[in-house]
């Protein structure tokens, strides 16, 4: 039985992890995160230790791993805050673990960097929730667009909203110190996104940028890009029923659109599947987009050559 231990247990994004250590047969051996609203770990694994003390956690951990067999953990699933991931990353890899990381994997470049170096004098892995590369809707696309790569350039629209109230910028995520920006906590897989179907990054412009919206303009290997990001409310299309429905994705090539609001939830198990069998995605798959983002989020908003999102007229209209 693979062992995992995890990070960041009282957030959002948890339960999707804990389902997937379930569903895949695996045993969580402790959780660590400072608040103590954890009992979610009830429905999955009751017997976990739990730690609020960061120290505490890596002692129990290092133990873990002098005793080895079964006692051992093989796996640090990283759910932790985004300024909080490179500590994590490097704990596993400290530990000769492997660390299986949310988005993004790092804040900042350079970082890749040092992880790399730590990473090749380890007998763990660093593997990245890129869930977006196993939506089969998605794999489906991409398998096409390779088919059709010598019939020229994609006209390419990629909308994203979804909903935040005002909690948000109050949080560690309003803090792009701890966060990278909403380019990096809400966008960064759908950069990747765009980078796996079309190729590389040539030329990037980003029109806007607040505290809650940020648009921009992307020249590909394969593609013209044109891309809105949103945690207001009020820039879901009208045709949406706001009371039932707080997010849209939505990605647009050469005027035939793919909705993928649904289905996106449920694919974490499928990413740790792909981990425990040593086909997940690691550094070299993350690299891109996390430079995208970073330099998203360093440069001043300006108009560019490309026309802008549709949405962002909208928005500014509306306002």
């Amino acid at each position: 039985m693979t062992n995992f231990a995890l990070t960041g247990v009282a957030g959002y994004i948890a339960p999707r992890h804990l389902r997937a250590i379930k569903a895949t047969g695996s045993q969580l051996l402790a959780a660590h995160d400072p608040h103590d609203s954890v009992g979610v770990l009830d429905q999955y694994f009751p017997d976990a230790a739990y730690f609020q003390s960061a120290e505490r956690f890596e002692r129990f951990l290092s133990r873990r791993q002098v005793a080895g067999g079964d006692d051992a953990c093989h796996f640090l699933s990283v759910c932790a805050p985004n300024w909080v991931h490179d500590h994590n990353v490097r704990l596993a890899l400290r530990l000769d673990a492997n660390a299986l990381c949310e988005k993004p994997l790092v804040i900042h470049p350079h970082s890749l960097d040092d992880l790399e170096t730590l990473e090749s004098t380890s007998r763990g892995r660093v593997f990245v929730v890129l869930q977006l590369r196993v939506h089969p809707p998605l794999v489906e696309l991409r398998d096409r667009l390779l088919s059709q790569s010598a019939n020229g350039r994609s006209r390419v629209s990629v909308t994203y909203v979804t909903s935040r109230g005002p909690w948000y910028r109050y949080s560690w995520k309003g803090d792009p110190e701890k966060s990278g920006g909403l380019a990096t906590n809400i966008g960064v897989h759908f950069f990747d996104l765009l980078i796996w179907l079309f190729g590389a990054v040539q030329r990037s412009e980003v029109h806007h940028r607040d505290e809650h919206r940020v648009a921009g303009a992307l020249e590909l290997d394969r593609a013209d890009v044109t891309w809105f990001l949103s945690i207001d409310r009020a820039d879901l299309p009208d045709r949406v029923d706001r009371t039932t429905q707080r997010t849209y994705r939505s990605i647009t090539i050469d005027g035939e659109e793919l909705e993928f609001s649904d289905g996106f939830t449920d694919l974490h198990t499928v990413v740790y599947q792909e981990a425990l069998a040593g086909r997940g995605f690691g550094i070299h798959d993350a690299r891109p987009s996390i430079e995208l983002v970073h330099q998203i989020g360093s440069v001043d908003p300006l108009p560019g050559e490309a026309p802008p999102h549709p949405f962002l007229v909208r928005s500014k209209l509306r306002s």
